[in-house]
C-alpha cells in the first residue's frame, strides 16, 4: 500500500495526492467515491478491493486561490522574459503601460506589458504615444499628451500639445 491517490473537490478541482491507506479511509467512511479505479488490488481475510487512482469527495472544500501581487518578477513571468511588442528576450526589459498612466490607466495586470529599452524609446515617441488616438480619447477621456507640454498658440486661452 505505498500508492498515491489523486483527491478531487466535489467539483472535480484537484485537490492534493494522499496515500492509499487514506483514500481507503474516507471512501470506507462515505466521505469521498471512486472516481478511477486503480490497476492494484488489495486483498484481505475476506475480500477483495481495487485500489482507487482517483477519488471525489462528497462535500465541497472551500479553497481560497492566491493572488499573485503585481510586481516585476511576476510580470516578467507572466510574460516569459519577453518583449510583448517585438518579440526578443533582452538581458534588459522594462514595464510598459498600454494605457498610460496620465491617461487614466490602471496599474493592473490587463494594462501592463513587457517591453525591451528599444521598443520602449519607440513607442515613447511615437505619434499615438503623444497624442492620443479617437479611441483611446473615448475610453479614457484623456485628451492630455504624453509629454503634458502645451504652448501658447496667439490668444491666451487656447492651448495646443506639443507633439
Amino acid at each position: 500500500m505505498n500508492g498515491r491517490v489523486l483527491v478531487l473537490n466535489q467539483n472535480f478541482e484537484p485537490l492534493n495526492v494522499c496515500p492509499i491507506r487514506r483514500a481507503f479511509v474516507l471512501v470506507g467512511d462515505g466521505k469521498a467515491e471512486v472516481v478511477e479505479p486503480g490497476a492494484a488490488v488489495l486483498h484481505t481475510s475476506t475480500r477483495t478491493f481495487d485500489c482507487p487512482s482517483v477519488i471525489r469527495l462528497l462535500y465541497l472544500i472551500k479553497r481560497v486561490h492566491p493572488i499573485a501581487k503585481l510586481t516585476r518578477k511576476e510580470l516578467f513571468l507572466r510574460d516569459n522574459y519577453t518583449c510583448q511588442y517585438c518579440g526578443k528576450q533582452p538581458k534588459e526589459l522594462t514595464i510598459d503601460h498600454v494605457i498610460p498612466r496620465h491617461c487614466g490607466g490602471p496599474h493592473r495586470w490587463d494594462n501592463l506589458v513587457s517591453a525591451c529599452n528599444s521598443c520602449r524609446r519607440r513607442l515613447e515617441c511615437s505619434p499615438w504615444k503623444r497624442r492620443p488616438s479617437p479611441t483611446l480619447v473615448a475610453i479614457t477621456g484623456c485628451t492630455n499628451t504624453c509629454t503634458g507640454h502645451t504652448i501658447p498658440t496667439g490668444s491666451s486661452s487656447s492651448r495646443m500639445p506639443i507633439g
